[in-house]
């Protein structure tokens, strides 16, 4: 029975490398934004000139709103493989920064980086109000605060449980 016992516990914690496929996937999927994202940058680049101060305002928030999500995805991809995959061991990478990332702060890190790019996107549909409705306009500031409330009970939640952990 012990023999089955370690097969079992072998076949699943090898199973982790099942993840690989998705961080892979995550990695290709990176790849084609960063195509969409230098399309995008240059129909802003052509229009530098002519655009209005309004019009470049909303076309750099929507590159810093690509930049956002590139960064949660790579935030995501590197800090997921650490956790529940394997270590990086290459030495020439500095990546001691990913040590200080468990499950519990990538998810505050992840709500964070969603109530960020909400907020740009509900300053997009601000500056651009008058192509709104305004019961449109009031659910996406209800969303936007559902999400800004669950960053912050994870938040709370999070530091409960290091006090937790100090305690005990």
């Amino acid at each position: 029975m012990k023999a089955l016992e370690l097969f079992v516990e072998r076949v699943i914690l090898a199973s982790r490398w099942i993840l690989v496929v998705f961080y892979l996937g995550l990695a290709a999927a990176l790849a084609v934004y960063a195509v969409s994202f230098g399309v995008k940058f240059l129909k802003i680049a052509k229009t530098a000139l002519t655009a209005s101060e309004a019009e470049m305002i909303l076309s750099m928030l929507s590159l810093i709103d690509a930049a956002l999500v590139a960064s949660l995805v790579v935030m995501v991809m590197l800090a997921s493989y650490e956790n529940f995959v394997s270590r990086f061991d290459d030495a020439k990478t500095d990546l001691t920064w990913l040590g200080k990332l468990d499950a519990g702060s990538l998810k505050i890190k992840v709500a964070s980086a969603i109530v960020a790019i909400s907020s740009i996107h509900l300053l997009q549909v601000f500056l651009n109000a008058n192509q709104y409705d305004n019961q449109k306009i009031l659910w996406l500031t209800v969303i936007h605060f559902a999400f800004v409330v669950s960053a912050l009970v994870l938040g709370i939640l999070e530091w409960i449980q290091a006090q937790t952990k100090k305690v005990g």
